[in-house]
């Protein structure tokens, strides 16, 4: 990750939260924690944010505090190829007519653009999806009431009372923070919440994640194994999580995004 892009992605992590620790700003670019510390020390030399012991926060704290996890912005820049081809073979399970949950994500953002051409009932809690779809699309729209939280570009709300108990749907789609033995995971309360109730508001639970997904952890638990249907992923995915996805009796997809050619050729 180049300088610029560095900058980028510590100042949008210290505008979320209210210490970005050095140890988060490493995990977030990529960059050694000498790199990350001299970033810090240029960019509080810019007045751009203010250094602080272990980490960096942000000149102009936000009154409303965001969700746990990266930005949407930075998100979707990772693992890009791998992303869209999942979302292809996500909306081949689609049929015209067809009422879909479509949860906030960058991995179920992709769906929006073979959705263009589909006739159905999406509900999502996603602002940039319902807008693209709006616009691009003539599928029919509902969203989900609540605050938007700006960083994600999500629509969440704490009251049980919202319009989301009013839809049902055959299918939900959704990414997830990771997924291992013990389920999706996820790394806000909040998120955990909201999603719980999308959920039980559908049939089958399709899950689209990246091969990367399998390698990450959090102490947060959204559902068990056994509430998926199908797991949609790239051609990446370990041998180890390809069998546990078989032993808990889950049809796993493999999306073809050539990325792992490319990597071959590249080495």
């Amino acid at each position: 990750m180049h300088e610029k892009e560095r900058h980028r992605v510590i100042l949008s992590a210290v505008q979320e939260r209210p210490v970005a620790t050095v140890a988060d700003l490493c995990t977030l670019t990529g960059a050694s924690e000498a790199t990350v510390r001299r970033d810090i020390a240029a960019l509080h030399l810019a007045k751009k944010l203010r250094r602080v012991r272990g980490g960096a926060e942000s000149v102009n704290p936000p009154q409303f505090v965001g969700l746990a996890g990266r930005p949407f912005a930075i998100n979707e820049t990772m693992q890009a190829r791998q992303k869209r081809a999942i979302a292809r073979a996500a909306v081949d399970l689609c049929a015209d007519g067809e009422a879909i949950i479509i949860n906030g994500g960058t991995t179920t953002f992709q769906m929006v653009h073979p959705l263009a051409s589909r006739r159905m009932q999406v509900f999502t809690n996603s602002f940039p999806i319902a807008e693209h779809l709006l616009k691009h699309s003539r599928n029919t729209i509902m969203l989900a009431g609540g605050a938007i939280y700006r960083e994600q570009n999500i629509i969440l709300s704490p009251f049980d009372n919202d319009v989301t108990r009013n839809f049902y749907a055959s299918r939900m789609f959704m990414g997830a923070q990771g997924l291992g033995p013990l389920g999706l995971m996820e790394t806000d309360p909040l998120l955990i919440q909201a999603e719980e109730k999308l959920i039980g508001q559908a049939d089958e639970l399709i899950v689209l994640v990246d091969s990367t997904k399998f390698d990450r952890r959090s102490s947060l638990v959204l559902c068990p194994l056994a509430r998926i249907s199908t797991v949609i992923t790239d051609e990446g995915i370990p041998d180890k999580a390809a069998a546990m996805l078989e032993a808990a009796d889950i049809t796993l997809i493999v999306a073809q995004s050539g990325a792992q050619q490319q990597e071959e050729a590249a080495s």
